[in-house]
């Protein structure tokens, strides 16, 4: 346990206690939120920046925020344990490789159309969950798990053509999305029961990250220069404090329950997308199948992690 310079000892005992105490749940709602805002600033980010260098930036500014929590929350006797290279291949997946399909996928489709199709995460998650870690597929888990593929193979027949004008391979990269961070997820929840720190894995999940898409952006000779001025890198560093703390939030779910109950609360993000963009960014339009898909993913959440468990 990490203890901050200057701190007193039982005073930061009785903050790790408290949180100790806040359910998954709190926690995994928290990052579904998290989620939904951060793809909201990553859509105003690529307005003025191209999505390479904007992932670059945002991964790299989660980073830094992790390393600026060092003090407060940095146990140096993990590094030398073996199931660090758990958290080492988190990194080089996540958020390396997904946090650029899901700009591609919010470019092409936009945050609440890629929010959504992103739902099917629950179906992988569930499949990692029962023959990875052994988790229990319950009905709830079950029923709840088609509503939502439901919702996405709904919009899918939607999508040929709609009136926003995007592709039907564009619906391969939200998707290929939710297989990616499902994969980190389990690989952090296998990784946490060696090194039971949120913390810790975050921190090198995105400092791998960092290193792997700035390394990528340096030697690609088609690269796009980056800056740190203008509108569009002032969104997408913002995008990474946001991600940063979902993140954060996430693994503190994944350390105190399933993968077949975390990962669809996750996958409750595009309701918060849907809401942020018709009451705070004013940027969709909302289509009436948009909302019947959503109307689809939120009871199915609700059945999977209320009466989802074994």
């Amino acid at each position: 346990m990490a203890i901050p310079i200057g701190s007193n000892v039982a005073d930061w005992g009785t903050f790790l206690a408290v949180l100790d105490q806040i359910p998954s749940y709190v926690f995994a709602l928290a990052s579904s939120m998290m989620f939904a805002l951060g793809d909201q600033f990553q859509a105003l980010g690529l307005q003025s920046m191209g999505r390479r260098s904007g992932a670059t930036i945002g991964i790299a500014a989660s980073a830094v925020c992790f390393w600026l929590l060092m003090p407060w929350f940095l146990d140096i006797s993990n590094f030398a344990h073996p199931a660090v290279l758990w958290f080492i291949l988190i990194g080089l997946i996540r958020p390396a490789l997904s946090a650029n399909l899901a700009i591609v996928a919010i470019h092409h489709l936009g945050p609440t159309l890629a929010g959504t199709l992103s739902g099917i995460s629950p179906l992988f998650g569930a499949a990692l969950g029962i023959f990875w870690l052994g988790e229990v597929l319950t009905w709830p888990v079950a029923v709840g798990t088609g509503g939502i593929v439901l919702a996405i193979i709904m919009l899918a027949q939607g999508g040929r053509r709609s009136a926003s004008g995007w592709p039907v391979w564009a619906l391969a990269f939200p998707i290929a999305t939710a297989a990616v961070r499902s994969t980190s997820h389990a690989v952090t929840k296998v990784g946490m029961l060696e090194i039971p720190d949120p913390y810790f894995a975050a921190l090198i999940a995105f400092t791998v990250s960092s290193v792997l898409t700035l390394g990528a952006q340096g030697v690609s000779p088609k690269a796009e220069r980056i800056t740190l001025r203008g509108a569009g890198a002032r969104w997408f560093i913002l995008a990474g404090v946001v991600f940063a703390i979902s993140v954060l939030s996430l693994n503190h779910a994944l350390i105190r329950g399933d993968i077949v109950t975390v990962v669809p609360i996750i996958a409750a993000a595009p309701v918060f997308t849907m809401l942020m963009s018709v009451a705070v960014f004013k940027r969709e339009k909302i289509t009436p199948r948009t909302l019947l898909a959503l109307a689809l993913v939120l009871p199915s959440v609700i059945l999977i992690v209320v009466w989802g468990h074994g």
